[in-house]
């Protein structure tokens, strides 16, 4: 497995990859504008086969943001998550970002899980964060917690 950056020819496997991993995922021209904007766009690519993405971006001058992490389900618990985010993390400290947040579905216990175990905390609930008026939990991740 190799982490690289987006390419445009990736645009539908990724849209493909959210539509069965994340209940509102973002359309297509979303998603390209992200990546227009400059957004850090990853892949995780075995063989010719995109199997997951994450999109983050620098929001404040010390604070980075997760906007969308999603795996192919048949690449679950094979580490490709932990590969896209550390290297996204590992990307906001060369920018010297050490607090990173992002919102995960209230529901979404494995992805609640998922986080925990790399180091982010639960902030605080958002009550109908999302579209269809699911709960989120805003979560944060810092860098010098513990250290």
């Amino acid at each position: 497995m190799i982490i690289r950056e987006f390419r445009p020819k990736d645009l539908f496997r990724v849209y493909e990859i959210q539509e069965i991993s994340i209940p509102n995922p973002y359309n297509m021209d979303i998603l390209r504008k992200l990546f227009d904007f400059g957004a850090g766009f990853l892949v995780a690519q075995v063989k010719e086969n995109i199997v997951g993405y994450i999109i983050f971006w620098i929001v404040e001058e010390n604070r980075g943001h997760i906007i969308s992490l999603a795996v192919d389900p048949d690449y679950k618990r094979q580490k490709v998550g932990s590969r896209l985010i550390n290297t996204a993390i590992a990307t906001f400290l060369k920018f010297d970002i050490f607090i990173i947040t992002l919102e995960v579905n209230a529901e979404n216990k494995e992805a609640l899980d998922f986080y925990q175990s790399i180091g982010f905390k639960i902030n605080k609930k958002v009550s109908n964060y999302y579209e269809d008026g699911a709960d989120a939990y805003k979560m944060s991740f810092n860098f010098f917690d513990g250290y």
